[in-house]
């Protein structure tokens, strides 16, 4: 299964994917890239920026997409 497919069947059944969670669970490094691809496609993805604590304890912002 390609890459962007994982992603548009993950994003399918309701999930929200971010960067952290593409690698852990769909060993997607570039899921901006894939969520790009899809979006050229025609497909309805929308993006929140979420506020997430790093691993020093820093407020970081990050893209959480969903469908």
């Amino acid at each position: 299964m390609s890459q962007k497919k994982r992603v548009l069947t993950y994003l399918k059944e309701g999930k929200k994917l971010t960067r952290l969670n593409a690698w852990q669970e769909l060993g997607i490094i570039e899921a901006p890239a894939r969520i790009s691809e899809l979006r050229l496609e025609g497909h309805k993805i929308k993006s929140d920026m979420k506020t997430v604590s790093n691993r020093y304890g820093e407020s970081v912002r990050i893209a959480e997409w969903s469908m």
